[in-house]
């Protein structure tokens, strides 16, 4: 049954004042629009406590005392990981038995929640730095600049995903907190490019690769990307800080064909925009449950034909947005 709308208080300072005044309770309520039941509680209510306001309610005391809640905020603010089953014990320990929902609800009364720890790239001091470096330096950068970049990025797409996870305590929007999340190292076994307007370059590698076959890649496929994706002259080459970009032999040949290279700060997937399709992607894949590597790479193939030209066109034009994000967090991972 649906709970009803408590009476304002002038409503029921106007019921005692009608009934003074001599008025029955079904008069009373044919004239307010209320039921005589309603009408004829809060008159016996005025009548036995002589007010009309909402009294102090009934109930169970907290299983867990002001002091216990301020002991088990104290300690998730201090470690997010600490698991409910640790909780419990402490409060044992405290003298207060309660179960894991009870500890939930108390914890989530202060705002704070139990949920899936965000896994981000490890970012150490000098990452830090250089992310806001890149950030600062970039800031006021127009966006025909970014129009004339070809990003590029590696990803691993896995017929069954893991779904192993760690749960945090945390609050609203804080997932990104460095408390908050996981620390991951990168590794990928595909790679594509896009530019401003069009998608372009999905290829599967089949095995581990290497910097012999990443500089393969790019002999292939590099400059008939910039020719499909019809980039202006002195367009820019984008990639990461993986070893097999940076090989010696890598940059070198690069620099033999005289391409521009955007110069990247280490663990910073947050700032290559191709990470949004490749979220777009996976999400497509996933939907069409694919029960084989072929079927997961014609599905892959197809998929990234898919997604629109716009998609790509708005993630350049907002850039400046995702780099503002860095500086504002100080240059730590934000969301993308």
């Amino acid at each position: 049954m649906a709970k009803t709308k408590e009476l304002s208080k002038d409503t029921r300072n106007k019921i005692v004042d009608l009934h003074q005044a001599g008025k029955t309770e079904s008069a009373i309520g044919k004239q307010l629009g209320l039921k005589k039941s309603t009408v004829g509680a809060i008159i016996r209510k005025w009548k036995t406590y002589k007010t009309t306001d909402n009294l102090p309610r009934s109930g169970a005391p907290r299983k867990i005392s002001p002091r216990g809640v301020k002991m088990i905020t104290r300690t998730v603010s201090k470690n997010p990981r600490t698991t409910w089953g640790d909780l419990v014990n402490d409060l044992q320990r405290a003298a207060t038995k309660v179960t894991k929902p009870t500890i939930s609800n108390t914890l989530r009364r202060q705002g704070l929640k139990s949920c899936s720890a965000r896994r981000v790239p490890l970012l150490k001091p000098v990452h830090v730095q250089a992310r806001l470096k890149f950030a600062r330096e970039h800031l006021d950068d127009p966006e025909e600049d970014w129009e004339n970049v070809i990003w590029s990025d590696e990803t691993k797409i896995e017929l069954f995903g893991k779904n192993s996870t760690r749960r945090v305590w945390r609050t609203k929007n804080a997932e990104l907190h460095p408390k908050n999340t996981i620390p991951t190292v990168k590794h990928g076994v595909e790679t594509s490019c896009f530019g401003a307007v069009f998608l372009h370059g999905l290829i599967r590698v089949k095995e581990r690769m290497n910097g012999a076959m990443y500089r393969e890649i790019l002999i292939e496929n590099l400059l008939p990307s910039a020719r499909a994706l019809k980039m202006k002259r002195g367009w820019v080459f984008q990639h990461d800080n993986d070893p097999k970009h940076t090989a010696r032999a890598t940059k070198e040949w690069l620099r033999k064909k005289h391409f521009k290279v955007l110069e990247w700060p280490s663990q910073s997937p947050d700032l290559n925009p191709i990470e949004n399709l490749w979220r777009e992607l996976k999400f497509r894949v996933a939907q069409q449950q694919p029960q084989n590597i072929t079927v997961l790479e014609e599905i892959c193939m197809e998929e990234w034909a898919k997604i629109p030209a716009t998609v790509c066109e708005n993630l350049v034009k907002t850039y400046r947005k995702c780099l503002t994000s860095v500086i504002a967090n100080k240059g730590y991972i934000t969301k993308y």
